[in-house]
């Protein structure tokens, strides 16, 4: 017996809390991106770790957020917490590995094509993995094309937002690459949810795990927490909330990574070199 799949049973309110952590995801990790090319080598892997963590945790809290509105009216659904943990995992591991390609090697063509592509894949990897730690009375089947749709989806919006990251350097134009890139992320996770379709066995139910909302809020405060503490850190770095203008006249970063050499205000000579920690 066919089951009516609905993806958005409490309406819009997850689809745009969903939207707004893969936002927020997005945007974290792109300023973390900017920040690594600034800084010397000695806070490089830092910035690009904490980047790829903030763009994982985007993504599969974006995921999740919008599985609580996911429901198959003939049969309740369970999830497998191993898999769920695994699936937050990849994706911080895989998108890691292309945020570290373009931050190491920069946005040349095949770098660029290289990262996008693998960050895609994870990101991917992750949209399924995900998908196979839910469990319900039923067989889950999916369509080959549009699951191959979703997977080119999630290979161009990361590709595009890896070379934002190593090109946009303004604040507001980053804000705004990552507003698009949480529009991809999202439409990546509806356009391989449409793919899905659930033959209900009818018999007595073969999952007694924890109910969506009883294992996936809880689950969910972790990542949404370091997200909160990931804003902190990057609100707070100097070199992250100058404008654009003042970035490009008062910038010129030095090798040993965060000191600045502002430009003489007189004389239109640089002035002595001056660190953050200077005051």
């Amino acid at each position: 017996m066919d089951g009516t799949v609905d993806g958005f049973r409490y309406e819009w309110v997850t689809p745009v809390a969903a939207y707004v952590m893969a936002c927020l995801g997005g945007a974290l990790g792109l300023r973390c991106i900017v920040r690594s090319l600034l800084d010397g080598q000695s806070w490089r892997s830092g910035w690009l770790a904490l980047g790829a963590a903030s763009i994982g945790c985007g993504i599969w809290t974006m995921h999740f957020i919008a599985m609580i509105g996911f429901q198959v009216e003939e049969a309740p659904i369970g999830y497998d917490g191993g898999l769920t943990v695994l699936s937050l995992a990849v994706a911080v591991l895989v998108v890691g590995i292309g945020v570290f390609i373009v931050g190491c090697r920069g946005a040349g063509p095949a770098a660029l094509c290289l990262a996008g592509t693998v960050t895609g894949l994870g990101v991917a990897a992750m949209h399924y993995l995900g998908m196979a730690a839910m469990h319900l009375d039923g067989s889950i089947r999916y369509d080959p094309f549009t699951v191959a749709l979703s997977v080119l989806i999630a290979v161009v919006a990361a590709t595009a937002a890896l070379w934002a990251a190593v090109t946009i350097r303004g604040f507001l134009t980053s804000l705004g690459a990552s507003l698009v890139m949480g529009v991809a992320v999202s439409g990546m996770h509806y356009t391989g949810m449409a793919a899905v379709s659930v033959d209900v066995h009818g018999t007595a139910p073969s999952w007694a795990g924890d109910a969506p909302t009883s294992l996936l809020l809880p689950m969910l405060i972790g990542p949404v927490v370091f997200l909160l503490l990931a804003t902190v850190v990057v609100m707070f770095d100097p070199l992250l909330v100058l404008g654009e203008g003042d970035w490009n006249r008062t910038s010129r970063i030095s090798g040993t990574g965060g000191a600045v050499v502002p430009e003489d205000p007189v004389a239109g000579r640089p002035g002595p070199r001056r660190s953050w920690s200077d005051g």
